[in-house]
């Protein structure tokens, strides 16, 4: 972010171009609020770059490995009590931009802050999103530099047409993610920022898997 800063900056047009973006970032600014407003619990949205973006109706591979995760996350989390787990209606709100990723989680500092009438959410330590045909282009673009910018320490790209799980966390040297690894159905994945949180993929797209895996998380010492 640093170096378009500064291309702005060695601009003559340099407090024009500003002048224009705050203009557009107050108008943002105000039909956010007003999204604010318009959303209630009936209604999938997310608020991004200005525009309300409604979700229609998730297909079922994309629900139930989101459910998959949520449930193993949700679990072996509150086993050992490191956080907070939450699912698809939980409303991020970013510095720009709020979202409803399709699963967060929040560590003990975070989670500590969480009050029982929370609203909205901070920018959480995990997220995982599962892809769609609709949503694939913000999951990999704004919501990609997004979070990172935002510091979400891992974030997972579950794609459940090809039964895999692609693993970012953020790069020291350019505060940008970067791919820790890309797991097929054979192979396991093991979270960064969530103490020994390992699953297997296919617990993601397998019920059986899955309930392998929830007995294996519930008997795992990771003392």
């Amino acid at each position: 972010m640093s170096d378009l800063l500064f291309r702005i900056l060695d601009t003559p047009q340099a407090p024009l171009i500003l002048q224009q973006a705050q203009a557009i970032l107050n108008n943002e600014h105000r039909k956010r609020q007003a999204f604010y407003e318009w959303l209630d619990e009936d209604k999938k949205a997310e608020f991004i770059n200005g525009e309300i973006v409604v979700h229609s109706p998730a297909l079922d591979r994309h629900n139930s490995a989101m459910l998959f995760l949520a449930t193993l996350l949700s679990v072996y989390v509150n086993d050992r009590d490191l956080g907070y787990v939450r699912a698809e209606k939980a409303l991020v709100e970013l510095t720009r931009n709020s979202y409803e990723p399709d699963v967060c989680y929040f560590g003990p500092a975070k989670a500590s802050q969480i009050t029982d009438d929370q609203l909205y959410y901070p920018a959480p330590d995990f997220i995982a999103e599962v892809l769609s045909k609709s949503t694939e282009k913000n999951d990999r673009e704004t919501k990609f530099a997004d979070y990172a910018a935002h510091r979400v320490a891992e974030y997972w790209i579950i794609d459940p047409l090809r039964r895999t799980i692609e693993q970012y966390s953020i790069d020291a040297d350019t505060e940008e993610y970067a791919l820790m690894g890309s797991f097929g159905i054979k192979e396991t994945v093991t979270s960064h920022a969530i103490t020994g949180f390992t699953i297997p993929v296919r617990a993601l797209f397998d019920t059986a898997a899955n309930m392998g895996a929830l007995r294996n998380l519930l008997t795992k010492d990771v003392s």
